[in-house]
């Protein structure tokens, strides 16, 4: 049951979607809620000299900058908390913002996370971000969030009869019957009689849902892809899926599909665990 939220923020356009969607979200399921952001080493460390004859590094004077600068994101997240009716408090941390992030998601049962923070690669999404790292350490589900999206519509759940996937089909209960958003089930398999017996299962697992269920399946074409193409479609609030599949042993802490989703989607996905 999801009674705590933490949202992680970095200033970035991304992050600020993050505190819009986590405060949004605390408010509707009527959850504590609590935000952290992280000076980073990087930003204020010297760099090496190799050698050259160079003025003494402003490392003082960075270290005040991006604290101040992080003391500013910890009041504005108070802030859009307040105007829900949400008393929050963000902490500011230092050190590595992905290891800073994971150890105080640790109190909370989710975790908002923008996608295209400040460090993330845009040609590539995903690829070598801090959120990357943050949720492929993290034990805890998470809603990675692309900028300017919203937690608003149906809910997709991505059912492949894996663990992950039973996990997820709870999580959309939780939310659909909280937030009164349909939910929307997809099945992708390659055999037909399995996506039968794959519908059968979920259906008996959404059966507390009091919203109309609706169903899609995929024989064709990429998992994934087919995925963020029926989310896109209905113009959907969140994915809510596994974070690993079926072959979790071939894959490093997250499933390739779930990588795949997040990296691509334009629409929350909701990892769970």
């Amino acid at each position: 049951m999801i009674d705590t939220i933490l949202v992680a923020t970095d200033g970035s356009e991304g992050g600020s979607t993050a505190e819009k969607a986590g405060v949004h979200l605390a408010a509707r399921l009527r959850v504590r809620l609590s935000g952290v952001t992280v000076v980073e080493d990087g930003d204020v460390q010297p760099p090496p000299d190799s050698g050259l004859a160079l003025p003494p590094y402003p490392e003082a004077e960075l270290s005040a900058y991006f604290h101040a600068r992080s003391q500013g994101l910890a009041s504005r997240f108070a802030d859009r908390a307040r105007a829900e009716g949400i008393e929050a408090t963000c902490d500011v941390g230092r050190g590595r913002a992905d290891d800073r992030i994971v150890e105080k998601a640790q109190d909370s049962e989710l975790l908002v996370i923008g996608r295209d923070g400040c460090r993330a690669n845009q040609s590539r999404a995903l690829v070598g971000s801090v959120t990357e790292s943050v949720i492929r350490k993290l034990s805890k589900s998470s809603i990675v969030i692309p900028s300017g999206s919203s937690l608003s519509g149906p809910i997709v759940v991505a059912f492949d009869g894996s663990s992950g996937s039973r996990v997820a089909a709870a999580k959309a209960i939780e939310l659909s019957n909280s937030l009164g958003e349909t939910i929307h089930v997809f099945v992708d398999s390659k055999d037909k009689g399995r996506a039968v017996a794959r519908f059968e299962e979920v259906r008996e697992l959404l059966a507390g849902v009091q919203q109309p269920l609706r169903e899609t399946s995929s024989t064709l074409g990429r998992p994934d892809v087919k995925l963020v193409d029926t989310a896109t479609e209905i113009r959907a609030g969140m994915i809510v899926m596994g974070a690993y599949g079926r072959n979790r042993k071939t894959d490093f802490f997250l499933g390739s599909n779930a990588a795949a989703v997040v990296r691509t989607s334009p629409v929350p996905v909701l990892l769970a665990r």
